[in-house]
């Protein structure tokens, strides 16, 4: 299948880890808030998910080099219904190495672990409530944390005080290079719309107990913003990923949500290597 790459080579370097510890490259595809509705011609923002969606898969199937794994950071699905969730098996399915997914604020934690078929973990919470788990791959140690929320804080995000005392642990004590990934932002983003209403809700709190980890830390994926964002504040690097099919706009004087029209579909390419880590972003033309 045709495709295009518009933007690529931006790459972020991570602090450099201690030259004792040795690992293998490891390799991880992120995509993000693919929006999956109950028929093939559920749109949303003005754009059809299915079409979208199917295009990444092949796209991603179809690189010059295969990744170890592929993480969805979040909103599998717009509402957690089976048909969504079915339609959403079908097509990620298709994807040839191991995936992992995270919950987002659309999503429900029970169908993701029912639906959607991931690659060996470990899990960190105990609760059909909280997806929360993590994984090692190569000598690099992957969390993924659950920031969907009550419905009143919606589209807001929050670390549970479980999952707080869980990344205390994980990041106070030494150990494995560590990747982190969840769906909400914990940081600002310089804009009105995006500030008052995607942040988490105790994102500063999140941030300093990652200051912990000091240069354990690679890399801090998330979704949920619909744009492709890469921040580093204390060292640590957040990155967002491009959702599949709309891309919301985040300009310093936004004060309302606007999809960027001439902005396609987009997901990451991201190498953990022993002493850098690099991101290559992808775009994908319909």
């Amino acid at each position: 299948m045709d495709w295009q790459q518009i933007h690529c080579s931006r790459s972020s370097s991570a602090r450099v880890i201690k030259p004792d510890v040795t690992t293998e490259p490891v390799y991880f595809v992120q995509i993000s808030d693919t929006h999956f509705g109950p028929t093939p011609g559920y749109a949303r923002h003005g754009k059809v998910a299915l079409p979208a969606a199917q295009l990444l898969v092949d796209t991603i199937n179809q690189l010059p080099f295969a990744p170890d794994f592929v993480i969805h950071t979040g909103d599998v699905v717009t509402a957690p219904d089976p048909a969504s969730y079915a339609l959403a098996a079908e097509t990620l399915g298709q994807l040839r190495m191991p995936c992992y997914y995270v919950c987002g604020n659309h999503d429900d934690p029970a169908d993701i672990e029912s639906f959607m078929t991931m690659g060996s973990k470990q899990d960190l919470v105990v609760d059909s409530e909280t997806l929360s788990y993590a994984f090692e791959v190569k000598g690099v140690r992957f969390l993924v944390f659950d920031t969907h929320g009550p419905a009143a804080i919606d589209p807001h995000g929050v670390l549970s005080e479980t999952q707080l005392t869980i990344l205390r642990r994980e990041t106070e004590t030494d150990g494995l290079p560590l990747v982190i990934f969840w769906h909400h932002p914990m940081l600002p983003m310089d804009s009105p719309w995006m500030d008052q209403n995607m942040l988490t809700t105790n994102g500063e709190e999140v941030h300093e107990l990652l200051r912990a980890a000091g240069e354990r830390l690679r890399g801090v994926f998330y979704g949920h913003i619909h744009q492709s964002l890469q921040t580093i504040r204390d060292g640590i690097l957040y990155v967002a990923a491009g959702s599949s099919f709309a891309q919301f706009s985040s300009w310093p004087n936004d004060e309302r949500v606007s999809v960027m029209a001439e902005e396609p579909p987009a997901f990451h390419f991201v190498r953990v290597l022993p002493q850098q880590l690099m991101i290559r972003q992808h775009r994908v033309a319909l």
